[in-house]
């Protein structure tokens, strides 16, 4: 009986794993799969669907006092990035899916869209607050470069000169740098990068799906170029694994224009410990148990931790000396920078132009 590998590459989920909602009314059987396991045949393929949803709003209110935004809005549920440690897959639940190779290769996507957010937008009670593009899955993943979702949505936004925010860890952004720019003139943009290692080894373990590290330093070299405000997100850092990277990154990041870095430490929120356990063990066995220790030490003996104010960086030891690396490497590469308020008077008078009388 041939033996089928142990870690599926290209994919950072290397299981599906049952959806909670669905444990009650629902049985989910893989029958085929396992039996074609056993057999030495490979019954997945592995491959990606792309599935249209018509939502009916668009724009979503941020609860969360750990997360630095107030509104959010994402073209695409699921990500075909493949994060393993994103803590986003859990929502894909909600729609029916897994948190694990589901979350991968389920990508539902909302050409509605633009229109529901030019809706929402131009309502008479809506004050301009930033809206952050992607907040839950990647706004500028692969199925992006087909389908122009948030270039459209972008679009809108300089329309009504609005207050924009964007995360994304794909150098598909540079596509939109003529919008960028242009928001830019008006004080109406910020993007964040997410940069989690300075390695492509480690890239390719965690993030198998994502633009390359050098093409992602790229787009905060040309983004500073043309003063489009960029700050990189290194999150999350996780203990044994990217956490020694801390101060060559921050000095890179600065090197090339950077003005802030943010960080989380990793917590394996819901289904995310499973999916997480399961793929180190596979992709680091040597060093799984390790991390996993390290980053339980993070969060009070578990794996996750919900709790408000603390759940984002960890508590102990190990989140201490994260911290304060961190502390030590803006005090030394980025002393002066800092990311401006978004400003949305140009919105504002556009929409009210009575305003301008006062």
């Amino acid at each position: 009986m041939s033996k089928l590998p142990e870690h599926k590459k290209g994919r950072g989920a290397q299981k599906r794993v049952h959806n909670r909602f669905f444990e009650l009314s629902h049985e989910l059987r893989d029958d085929f799969l396992n039996y074609c396991e056993t057999e030495g045949e490979l019954a997945d393929k592995n491959q990606t669907r792309h599935i249209e949803v018509f939502p009916k709003t668009f724009v979503n209110k941020v609860n969360s006092p750990d997360v630095g935004m107030g509104f959010s809005a994402n073209p695409y549920q699921g990500c075909e990035h493949g994060c393993v440690y994103c803590y986003a897959r859990n929502s894909h639940e909600y729609w029916g899916y897994g948190a694990g190779l589901d979350f991968e290769r389920n990508i539902l996507y909302k050409t509605s869209a633009p229109q529901l957010l030019e809706k929402h937008i131009a309502k008479k009670s809506w004050e301009g607050h930033p809206i952050v593009f992607s907040g839950n899955t990647d706004c500028y993943q692969p199925l992006e470069r087909k389908l122009e979702i948030t270039r459209k949505c972008l679009e809108v936004m300089l329309k009504w000169k609005h207050p924009t925010g964007i995360i994304t860890k794909n150098s598909l952004l540079l596509r939109d740098l003529d919008i960028l720019k242009e928001l830019a003139k008006l004080n109406c943009i910020s993007v964040n990068i997410s940069i989690t290692s300075l390695s492509e080894k480690t890239r390719r373990l965690l993030e198998p799906r994502t633009a390359s590290i050098k093409q992602r330093l790229k787009v905060v070299k040309v983004l500073s170029e043309h003063n489009i405000p960029v700050r990189v997100m290194m999150a999350p850092i996780i203990p044994s694994l990217n956490s020694h990277e801390i101060l060559p990154l921050v000095k890179k990041v600065s090197e090339l224009g950077a003005k802030d870095v943010a960080y989380t430490v990793v917590r394996l929120n819901g289904q995310i410990a499973e999916i997480f356990t399961d793929w180190i063990h596979k992709a680091l066995p040597d060093r799984a148990e390790r991390i996993l220790n390290q980053i339980a030490h993070c969060h009070g003996g578990t794996l996750n931790d919900s709790r408000f104010g603390t759940r984002m960086r960890g508590e102990g030891e190990f989140a201490l000396q994260i911290k304060e690396t961190m502390a030590l490497a803006k005090r030394k590469y980025l002393p002066q920078e800092k990311m401006q308020p978004l400003d949305a008077s140009h919105f504002l008078q556009l929409k009210n132009p009575q305003t301008r009388l006062f």
